[in-house]
């Protein structure tokens, strides 16, 4: 038998915040594949200098949002069916995938604070590995492959240098930096302060969506329990 009352209003309402919860998968998953192709981030993380690929981390939490963006359109679904068909099995089920869901958000968003300064810092200390070599006056065979990873990031990046450059990159500033426009030659920005800024905003936007779902997904388990419990509580159910 229908849920009648509040108790019908608790299950519109859900069906309502699962359709939101099941777009919002399909945005994290979008902003997830976006973030993967972007081309700044891909061209220096496809990098590589004497045999070494540019640090990765970044890509673990990218992959993760693409994982939770899928999960989460599936149980999406799964809560909007269960709440028209009343089916506490369906809702239980869903009720289940959403505290695995959730503890899942709170494990990465640990692990992101955790490493929150640690994948600008990899590509920092990657750039800089290069930077030496790209500087040595001892003639490195490995001297070519550095400018080249230099090139890469003052490209992409649009910057030159550490902030602190020596007198001896000063010298080759001319061809290793882009030079769009005279002011550009007179105050170079740092890449240190480039890569700091693009991983930052990036990492921002992980965060902002991950809070969005966890307000979300509290929500969506008080409606379940609520709404499970009216259906148990019906004429008719036994």
């Amino acid at each position: 038998m229908a849920v009648a009352g509040c108790t019908k209003c608790i299950k519109y309402m859900l069906f309502f915040f699962n359709f939101i919860f099941w777009l919002a998968g399909g945005v994290i998953l979008a902003v997830a594949l976006w973030l993967r192709h972007d081309s700044q981030t891909s061209n220096l993380l496809i990098l590589q200098f004497e045999g070494q690929q540019a640090p990765g981390t970044f890509y673990i939490s990218v992959y993760i949002l693409i994982a939770v963006g899928a999960v989460m359109m599936l149980v999406g679904f799964l809560g909007c069916y269960g709440a028209i068909q009343e089916s506490q099995c369906l809702l239980g089920t869903f009720f289940f995938f959403l505290i695995i869901l959730f503890a899942c958000e709170v494990a990465a968003a640990m692990w992101g604070f955790m490493n929150r300064d640690t994948i600008s810092k990899e590509l920092i200390n990657f750039y800089d590995s290069a930077y030496i070599k790209a500087v040595d006056v001892s003639g490195s065979p490995s001297k070519d492959s550095a400018i080249k990873v230099l090139e890469a990031f003052h490209s992409t990046l649009n910057c030159c240098g550490k902030g602190d450059d020596t007198a001896l990159f000063k010298q080759v500033i001319g061809t290793l930096c882009p030079r769009k426009t005279q002011e550009d030659v007179l105050k170079p920005q740092s890449c240190h302060y480039k890569l700091d800024e693009l991983f930052s905003e990036k990492l921002y936007l992980i965060g902002l969506a991950a809070l969005v779902v966890a307000v979300i997904m509290i929500f969506e388990m008080i409606f379940t329990m609520v709404l499970c419990c009216g259906i148990r509580n019906s004429p008719g159910v036994y």
